[in-house]
């Protein structure tokens, strides 16, 4: 995607709003709270978040967006945490972090800070996008910025491996929200030199394969579940993909049999396909297929011929277990360039990505939605060794705030 041009009118109306006294205000109330923010980052950091296990995290939010004063906070019946800036017009902008993680419950949560940088899994991705949209609330109520639009800060579930997007989905489908949501921004993890305007489309498989089993010397030559996905997987690796649109494809999980000597009753694996265009994930996914088909028939006709009376073969089942649409914010729309604007008047520079992250739900129904970091920097992403660096975070946060402000006064 091209950079659009500035536009002169919504450029000079992000630098009357950088200019306003409250708004200068709040800029350099970033720095003076940053103790604050990084205390929110790892408290709720040590707050477990696994994949459908979020509530306890869900609730800590809901107390602090009580705190600061937001209206209209509730969870939703998945786990979605809603709080309300009142503004003046009919349609919201949202800020939305994901609150879940992809560690399970059981991991040990030893979050700490060594100066400016903090440790632990999770503290980053997304610690650093909650304390974010916890900073921009709160700077909101302490600087008495007053914005024409509501805005609607949103904690959302899901986000992460096989949540799909479960989260967000709800928001989007719950008329309350889908309806009357004019803007989106998500911060998902640090920095500040990335915008996600286009949506990776992924689509994810468990393939299982079920046969009879048996004895590895009595029953030999009975149909083995472990051989037909491995012949499968060695026709899917041939498989060609383009450079351009980029396509991937992978068998991340194996698992199945329960002994060397025995042909196993099951195995199964798991599959993922990704790319910028859906007909591209289309076409992989009808080259798996027939994979599996050529693989559970060279597998069975052998037995088949040595049995003809032999009813006993092996089956494969394939169950779609995640499927992120894809989706691209326009060059033309009114959001990119606000941030455009925004990182102008700020100096930043700031790269278009295309990844795969909760604004593949608005963009994929034709909304104008962004992804950003919530400044600073952090690495080490779902390891037990991520970090955050809180040096810098004051860009990310201003850039988010002026964002917000600014779409605003142009959605009104």
């Amino acid at each position: 995607m091209s950079a659009p041009d500035l536009s002169p009118s919504i450029q000079q109306e992000v630098a009357r709003l950088a200019g306003m006294p409250e708004v200068r205000s709040a800029f350099s109330r970033f720095r003076y709270e940053e103790p604050q923010i990084a205390q929110w980052q790892m408290e709720v950091s040590r707050v477990a978040a696994p994949p459908f296990g979020e509530s306890a995290r869900s609730e800590w939010l809901a107390d602090r967006f009580h705190e600061l004063g937001l209206g209209c906070v509730q969870i939703d019946d998945v786990g979605n945490v809603f709080g309300v800036s009142p503004g003046y017009g009919q349609r919201f902008i949202s800020l939305s972090a994901h609150i879940d993680t992809v560690f399970p419950a059981t991991t040990p949560l030893n979050i700490r800070q060594q100066g400016s940088r903090l440790y632990g899994p999770g503290v980053s991705d997304n610690g650093a996008g909650i304390a974010a949209m916890l900073a921009i609330a709160s700077i909101i109520r302490s600087s008495q910025i007053v914005h024409t639009l509501p805005f609607v800060f949103i904690g959302n579930v899901g986000e992460e491996g096989e949540g799909d997007l479960r989260g967000m989905r709800h928001v989007f489908q719950t008329p309350q929200w889908a309806d009357r949501i004019a803007y989106s921004v998500i911060v998902d993890g640090a920095g500040s030199d990335t915008i996600v305007a286009e949506a990776l489309g992924s689509r994810r498989f468990e393939v299982i394969a079920r046969g009879p089993g048996g004895h590895s010397w009595s029953d030999f030559g009975t149909p083995n579940p472990i051989f037909v996905l491995a012949r499968a997987i060695q026709s899917l690796s041939e498989t060609p993909v383009p450079a351009s649109p980029k396509t991937t494809f992978n068998v991340g999980v194996v698992r199945g049999g329960t002994s060397v000597n025995s042909i196993p009753e099951s195995a199964s694996m798991r599959v993922d396909l990704r790319s910028t265009s859906t007909a591209e994930i289309d076409r992989l996914e009808r080259a798996l297929r027939i994979a599996l088909d050529h693989a559970v028939d060279a597998e069975n006709h052998p037995a088949a011929l040595r049995n003809p009376r032999r009813t006993n073969t092996v089956q494969c089942e394939v169950v779609e277990i995640g499927n992120r649409p894809a989706g691209e914010l326009l060059p033309e729309s009114a959001l990119l360039k606000v941030i455009r604007a925004v990182d102008n008047q700020l100096g930043n520079t700031a790269q278009i990505q295309r990844a795969s992250t909760d604004a593949n739900i608005p963009l994929s129904l034709g909304r104008e939605a962004i992804a950003v970091g919530g400044g600073g920097s952090g690495g080490g992403a779902h390891t037990l060794q991520e970090w955050f660096d809180c040096n810098g975070r004051d860009l990310g946060l201003r850039r988010i705030l002026l964002t917000m402000l600014a779409l605003s006064v142009i959605g009104e």
